[in-house]
């Protein structure tokens, strides 16, 4: 029998086309490098396997600084969305969060024509079954189950779901990936052989119902915005007001729960049948109802999965209980009493790595040249699983290229902020993005991701000279406007204290700056146009920042002062590759974690978990020593290195 001794080229060879795996193999192919991305199934890129919706809250921020930084998601989700909707928009500026339904088969056909027609960018239907590696372990390239080698200075491993994937429901296990799709079996064993720690992480998907079987006379309506606001920076707003579909709300009720309780014994997260950890920010409806026993409902939301299909998502509702017991539990729901389902809910298992492995580019400690990025890092969620793809293609591509790696710091990214979390702390469940991890978030608003990262994206190479031209002129845009309602004075004449009565605003009775004015909680800068004579004529995009950066002024000062402090431990920068136990000031915990995690400078270190204020003040010691003790090496760390990025 003879052997396949096939043999192909290439600069980056990315394994996966989710979410994660289109960001990374767009980056590196736009970037100039002759990229291949491999899939199980063509089909199955940029699949949305779970719900059908992009965005959310503080997953819209991550959308927005994607776009921001060169890459695809939120320009894909604007050509193809059915409903859109500003989230929080009774709360403060720094919570917004836009979220949109999307139509699924139209947002993976998008998706899947920009990959076809990118240059420098090759689709390949395979499963990836090795990497291949050099005598210092450095990546060479990988190989497929057909045998064929693919040659390559980098590879970006985006397998999601995939890796040894099995889904259940109930007593029936089907070893397959979502949605039925064929699992990928080979490539864990390459990877363990190369020292790689692996995990066994869970999620789940609740089911897809018909819906000529529902009667939505019982349910609440969901809207989408009056007014649409797209994710991508570059689409014309005028462009994505389109009629909107509708979603609707239901509840689960004591019949649901007790027909749940009843069936727990059945359910394989409970039987012990479920080896992997399931997200604890999404549950399935069984630990909803054994976890929040003293509620009485929980929200249901059923979403069209397109307009192409009578596919319904009953959100909020992912369970792994058998289909007998899905087929009462659903039609306990009102609105549902006669519903027929289309798939069946199911929980899934899959194979993904301890993210400690990682530096913050998002490349192997061990394995220079491997770089990982989405759910295979530990992560739940599309727009997680993007913007590390992003992350992670960039800097396989700045490998390649000889130049910096991009890594963003907690105060100038949520990106930053998760890929700082999964590198740095011990995730046991899969990571999910959340407002409230963000030290940092009214400086990290959606609204301004443009105006915080174009400028990064434009170094990098991934946003062209005449979007960043446009930036460059909004940021004067804003600022003019700014120093301008700085210095127009409101006298206490008839018209303003008739517009302030309007307001239930305190009328005037001396003269007041505009600034002023819009710092009241009940105005704005647009509802004072009325008695703003000489303003001139600027976009929403303009106005809604200088809106926020006056109405927010001193906290945003205060916030700014925050990071300048975060900023000067981050920039102490600490040896890799070193021993720690050198240190003997470092308690034994200490030693151990440092040495595992390898941090890039004081601030990393400061979050590691295990790692005191007293051990942090040891490694400041040690760094003041080491002028003296190792001044070679204190001049490199502190030496100013040219290239795009570096903390």
């Amino acid at each position: 029998m003879g052997v396949n001794k096939l043999e192909y080229t290439f600069d980056v060879a990315v394994v996966g086309a989710g979410h994660a795996g289109c960001e990374a193999a767009l980056a590196c192919a736009r970037l100039g490098l002759e990229t291949v991305i491999f899939t199980v199934s063509v089909d199955s890129i940029a699949m949305m396997p779970c719900n059908p919706n992009i965005g959310g809250s503080s997953k819209g921020h991550l959308v927005r600084e994607i776009d921001a930084l060169g890459g695809e998601m939120g320009k894909n989700i604007d050509k193809t969305f059915i409903q859109s909707k500003m989230l929080n928009k009774s709360k403060g500026p720094a919570v917004h969060s836009l979220r949109a339904q999307a139509d699924k088969a139209e947002y993976s056909t998008e998706m899947r024509k920009t990959l076809q027609n990118t240059e420098h960018l090759t689709i390949k239907q395979a499963e990836v079954s090795e990497i291949i590696t050099d005598e210092n372990n450095c990546i060479t390239g990988c190989r497929v189950v057909s045998g064929t080698t693919y040659n390559c200075k980098a590879v970006v491993l985006c397998t999601g779901t995939y890796l040894r994937a099995r889904c259940l429901t109930g007593e029936m296990i089907t070893h397959t990936g979502p949605n039925g799709l064929q699992a990928a079996t080979y490539l864990t064993d390459s990877l363990i052989a190369h020292g790689i720690e692996m995990r066994r992480f869970k999620t789940g998907t609740p089911a897809r119902v018909d819906k000529n079987s529902l009667d939505f006379s019982k349910m609440e309506e969901q809207f989408g915005d009056e007014r649409v606001v797209p994710f991508s920076f570059t689409t014309n707003p005028e462009d994505v007001q389109i009629d909107q579909v509708s979603c609707w709300l239901t509840y689960t009720n004591n019949e649901t729960h007790e027909i749940i309780r009843n069936n727990l014994d059945r359910s394989p997260i409970y039987a012990g049948i479920i080896e992997g950890t399931g997200p604890r920010y999404c549950p399935s409806i069984e630990d909803k109802v054994v976890k929040f026993a003293d509620k009485e409902r929980h929200q249901i939301f059923i979403e069209p999965e397109g307009i192409n299909t009578n596919e319904m998502y009953v959100g909020g509702m992912s369970s792994s209980l058998p289909e007998d017991v899905q087929f009462d539990m659903y039609r306990t729901l009102p609105g549902l009493e006669n519903v027929k389902i289309v798939r069946n809910a199911y929980a899934i298992e899959y194979d993904c790595i301890n993210a400690n492995q990682l530096y913050a580019s998002l490349e192997f400690k061990k394995i220079p040249g491997l770089f990982s990025g989405g759910q295979f890092n530990g992560s739940s969620g599309y727009e997680e699983a993007a913007c590390q793809g992003l992350i992670a293609g960039i800097n396989a591509a700045m490998k390649i290229l000889g130049r910096k790696p991009l890594i963003l710091d907690r105060s100038e990214a949520y990106i930053g902020v998760l890929i700082d979390d999964l590198v740095t702390k011990d995730n046991r469940e899969p990571y999910r993005m959340m407002t409230s991890r963000a030290e940092y978030r009214l400086l990290l608003r959606q609204d301004n991701a443009d105006l915080r990262l174009s400028k990064i994206g434009h170094e990098i190479g991934l946003i062209s000279d005449e979007r960043y031209e446009w930036i460059c002129e909004k940021e004067k845009l804003i600022a003019d406007e700014i120093e301008r309602v700085n210095s127009v004075n409101i006298g206490a004449n008839k018209e303003v204290q008739e517009l302030l009565e309007k307001y239930d605003s305190i009328p005037l009775n001396n003269g007041i700056t505009l600034a002023e004015l819009i710092r009241r909680p009940e105005l704005d800068y647009d509802k004072l146009a009325p008695i703003d004579m000489n303003r001139p004529k600027l976009s929403y995009e303009v106005t809604d920042q200088v809106n926020i950066l006056i109405k927010y002024e001193g906290y945003i000062k205060r916030q700014v002062k925050q990071v300048e402090h975060f900023k000067k431990l981050e920039k102490k920068k600490l040896p890799v590759d070193f021993d720690y136990n050198e240190i003997s000031g470092l308690r034994i915990e200490a030693q151990q974690k440092l040495n595992l995690f390898q941090p890039l400078n004081i601030g990393q270190a400061s979050r590691i978990s295990g790692v005191t204020p007293a051990d942090v003040s040891v490694l400041l010691v040690y760094l003041e020593q080491l002028k003296y003790l190792n001044p070679d090496l204190f001049s490199k760390l502190n030496a100013e290195e040219s290239g795009v990025r570096e903390v």
